[in-house]
């Protein structure tokens, strides 16, 4: 089987792209790709200090390169809305929306809305970024959603009585598993209400295998075992870049590296477990995440 590379992606001119935590790691990749596929690209950071610098260089590699850095910290769903407010002022198309940052295994915090910080920035952040550009993806058609989730999905369970840990004590790694669960319910959840309103955008979802990137700061022990097991970030991109513009992708459909465990590789479709596909889980997740966020999906409500 063919092992799908950059050299196998489609062209991407005349394509608007905004990646989440693009000034590092897979995000940086990601971003880098793209704009050097002819996407313009919007580099959504928190910290602009690293974003511009890593901006500047994605330029310097590409000269032709379309990229600019927004500010965004999805810890802060008001900075979320003025972000979205901006993006609005600029463009009028969304034709990918990469909903890539996010955060691993930190000690315990709460983001400025009072949210457990894995599930505030991983899930609720995103989920009102989306929410948020919903219209222009659905009237750029055909765009795509691709959210990064993560093997670690697997260690995830909703805990609804007690979702930001403020009952039980605080453990980093099932508090990430359980970010990373949410980033599933909500694309297949996603799909399920965009194909019901005849809706052809896409909701897709990704995972890097083991990559080695800045989310694992928090985590000494997984970068002493870097050196063994895991490949670097430009691969660890690739099944997220497959996500987002392979022709043949469907909605619903989540993808990850082909080698042993689904560790590191190429690019294939794989499968979540089955926590992740309990459609009551979904669309209870997706009631709280609107009611936590104050973000409706207005445009998929059945009566529009």
């Amino acid at each position: 089987m063919t092992k799908w590379t950059l050299e196998n992606m489609p062209d991407q001119s005349g394509k608007v792209a905004i990646v989440t935590g693009a000034n590092s790691g897979i995000g940086y990749e990601t971003a880098l790709a793209l704009a050097q596929k002819g996407a313009t690209v919007v580099m959504a950071c928190r910290n602009l200090q690293k974003a511009n610098p890593a901006a500047g260089q994605i330029r310097q590699t590409s000269p032709a390169a379309t990229v600019e850095v927004m500010e965004l910290d999805l810890g802060d769903l008001e900075s979320v809305r003025q972000f979205v407010g901006a993006f609005r002022a600029k463009y009028d198309r969304l034709d990918l929306l990469i909903n890539n940052a996010g955060i691993m295994h930190p000690p315990y915090g709460k983001t400025a809305q009072g949210f457990e910080t894995q599930l505030g920035v991983n899930h609720l952040g995103h989920f009102a970024l989306t929410g948020l550009l919903l219209d222009l993806l659905i009237q750029t058609s055909p765009a795509r959603v691709v959210t990064v989730s993560s093997s670690s999905h697997l260690f995830g369970r909703i805990d609804f009585e007690d979702l930001h840990w403020e009952k039980k004590a605080y453990k980093p790694n099932p508090a990430y598993g359980q970010s990373k669960l949410a980033n599933l319910l909500f694309t297949y959840e996603l799909q399920r209400k965009l194909t019901s309103t005849g809706k052809d955008t896409l909701a897709v979802a990704a995972h890097p295998g083991w990559t080695e990137t800045n989310l694992q700061q928090h985590t000494g022990w997984i970068r002493f075992l870097n050196r063994f097991f895991a490949q670097d970030p430009a691969l660890g991109a690739l099944p997220t870049l497959y996500a987002a513009t392979e022709p043949n992708v469907n909605g619903g459909e989540y993808f990850g590296p082909d080698g042993f465990m689904a560790l590191r590789g190429y690019p294939q479709k794989v499968q979540s477990n089955n926590r992740s596909y309990d459609e009551n889980v979904a669309a209870r997740l997706w009631e709280v995440s609107e009611a936590l966020t104050g973000v409706r999906y207005a445009q998929l409500d059945k009566a529009n």
